[in-house]
């Protein structure tokens, strides 16, 4: 049988990629894996890729239809993902988002343990800090 073992993609769709850049590489500290000015940032998050794309560029792209590359995708209105933090962390976390002006919008303790924090990326995207033990 067939089945799923790990998310190995995430995107989300940042029109301006100079201000996302500056988030995710400064604010949060990810290491660039690679770009292309106007069109995409890619990080690597543990064994995962995160990719941000410009949705009105990659909404043109394959237009012609060819089967051996991505299809055109994109999107409107906010997306959301979640990255994975120690319990530990999360004080620093807080603080750090605090540096650099970057409001909380809420923060979650879960019924069944574990923690979360909402901010926003500035494509509006709603970025989560979460311990693992939000999903037992």
């Amino acid at each position: 049988m067939c089945s799923l073992s790990a998310i190995l993609e995430t995107v989300l769709y940042c029109p301006d990629l100079r201000a996302a850049r500056h988030f995710y590489g400064t604010v949060l500290g990810l290491s660039e894996y690679s770009h292309q000015p106007g069109e995409y940032l890619f990080y690597r998050v543990g064994q995962g890729m995160l990719l941000l794309f410009n949705p009105d560029r990659s909404r043109q792209k394959n237009l012609a239809g060819a089967t051996d590359q991505p299809p055109g995708h994109g999107c409107s209105g906010s997306g959301h993902m979640a990255f994975a933090i120690e319990p530990k962390e999360l004080p620093e976390w807080q603080t750090r988002l605090v540096q650099h002006q970057v409001p909380i919008e809420s923060q979650v303790d879960w019924p069944a343990g574990g923690q979360s924090i909402y901010f926003r990326d500035p494509a509006g995207n709603s970025i989560e800090l979460a311990t693992r033990d939000i999903w037992p």
